[in-house]
């Protein structure tokens, strides 16, 4: 029970990795709020809302309402994400803004709206949902590989400013997962997929909720400023 009492948030938890870190961070003590733009049943989740993460006032009212049930926010999973694929080509403005506005802004208005009750208690932990095409890029996914990078980017600098003061701030950067995103992928593609992972399967979402419970916990006390690759030695 490493976060016994710990008040958690995650975003975009109504399925694949953010639900297995819903789960996973209630099966280890925590009070789990399960956020997403539509309230869902989360299993584990004390508590569901809706919360859009591009809508600051929307935000703002979350964290108020979680601290008024609970007291305080220990932990922020910044899971929520959309992707929506193009070539440079053929990228549409609109789809570029959508993505910037979800994966990087939301993580930017949840982290700003949740770091000055953490600062003021002198405690606190921060993880940010990057990618490995956040760290090497990828064909055909130009606005998510720049949002992802940009959360790497907000993860150093957060934990430079935050740190001293007792918040730490970390990354995780998953490979290929098997969530409902990869559902209109054809099978002969996720054979490939598989195919350039050294362990020769995909991910599971649990396999990335394992390292958002230990980055939350104190046998993560001296974690921060990283990005911890989740991806079977993908990119080897």
């Amino acid at each position: 029970m490493r976060l016994k009492d710990r008040i958690c948030i995650v975003t975009g938890a109504a399925q694949g990795i953010g639900a297995a870190t819903v789960a996973k961070l209630a099966a280890e003590g925590a009070t789990v709020v399960a956020c997403d733009r539509r309230v869902q049943d989360v299993p584990g989740a004390a508590l569901a809302l809706a919360v859009d993460v591009t809508d600051r006032a929307a935000v703002d009212a979350m964290v108020a309402e979680v601290v008024a049930r609970f007291g305080r926010i220990d932990v922020l999973v910044n899971n929520a994400g959309i992707t929506k694929d193009a070539r440079l080509v053929k990228m549409t403005l609109e789809q570029f803004d959508a993505v910037i506005d979800v994966n990087l802004r939301g993580v930017f208005h949840c982290a700003q709206a949740v770091a000055p009750l953490m600062l003021e208690r002198g405690s606190g932990v921060i993880l940010n949902a990057s990618s490995v095409v956040g760290i090497y890029g990828n064909y055909g996914q130009t606005n998510y590989a720049a949002s992802k990078f940009g959360v790497i980017g907000f993860t150093k600098t957060w934990a430079r400013e935050l740190g001293p003061k007792g918040v730490r701030v970390n990354a995780v950067a998953p490979g290929f997962i098997e969530t409902p995103i990869l559902q209109t992928i054809p099978d002969k593609v996720l054979d490939h997929m598989r195919e350039q992972v050294p362990l020769k399967r995909l991910g599971r979402p649990e396999e990335i909720a394992a390292v958002y419970a230990f980055l939350a916990s104190d046998d993560a006390s001296y974690v921060n400023g990283a990005v911890i690759e989740v991806s079977g030695g993908m990119t080897v």
